[in-house]
């Protein structure tokens, strides 16, 4: 995968930088548990949301702009890149970018993008990253959302490959939420202790 270059997959190494995304909110009580864990350790996070969620849960939403994190593009559906045609997938894509616009300020409005599982097509990539968007993806993947893992495995994921620059992704999720409850909190105390800054992402 590490030959997609125009893909974000990593900060500085040398740094001590840790970057928390949650993909898939706002979702109700979730968001919040996370929003609320964020501040406890004066942490920055990027939440990448998907357009339906904004609409269905505007007042989370606001929550997260509030507390002066990122906000990044997921689709309006959450869509599978490799199983739609172009036309379809930018759509939806710009359909969730002017979710996004009327929900908030223009000085705060990011252009960052995250394909929902990580699938995208070249031809899809190429006019995100020409309408001046970032593509971000990562490099260490929690599984938070893998119902075949223990909560422990969960957080062992994140603990033995996260490094400087390391982007990690949680899911701020009804899926997740029982791994995320038990991971987020040890890895906020965890890499606090360590010295490290958690930042959104720009």
């Amino acid at each position: 995968m590490r030959f997609f270059s125009e893909y974000i997959w990593r900060f500085s190494l040398k740094k001590k930088e840790i970057y928390l995304t949650f993909d898939d909110g706002p979702t109700p009580e979730i968001t919040e548990f996370v929003l609320s864990e964020l501040q406890k350790h004066n942490a920055k996070a990027t939440f990448f949301c998907i357009g339906k969620n904004i609409e269905n849960h505007p007042a989370i939403f606001k929550k997260i702009i509030d507390g002066e994190h990122s906000i990044g593009n997921h689709t309006q559906n959450h869509l599978n890149g490799w199983k739609r045609n172009k036309t379809v997938y930018i759509n939806d894509f710009l359909e969730c970018k002017n979710v996004i616009s009327g929900a908030v300020e223009k000085s705060h409005n990011s252009k960052l993008f995250r394909p929902p599982y990580g699938k995208i097509k070249k031809n899809q990539a190429k006019q995100i990253l020409k309408k001046g968007y970032k593509i971000i993806m990562w490099s260490v993947l929690s599984a938070d959302f893998d119902t075949t893992i223990s909560k422990e495995k969960c957080l062992q994921n994140v603990l033995k490959n996260t490094k400087n620059g390391s982007i990690i992704v949680f899911h701020d999720s009804i899926k997740a939420a029982e791994k995320l409850r038990f991971v987020l909190p040890k890895v906020l105390d965890t890499f606090s202790k360590k010295g490290f800054k958690f930042k959104a992402i720009n």
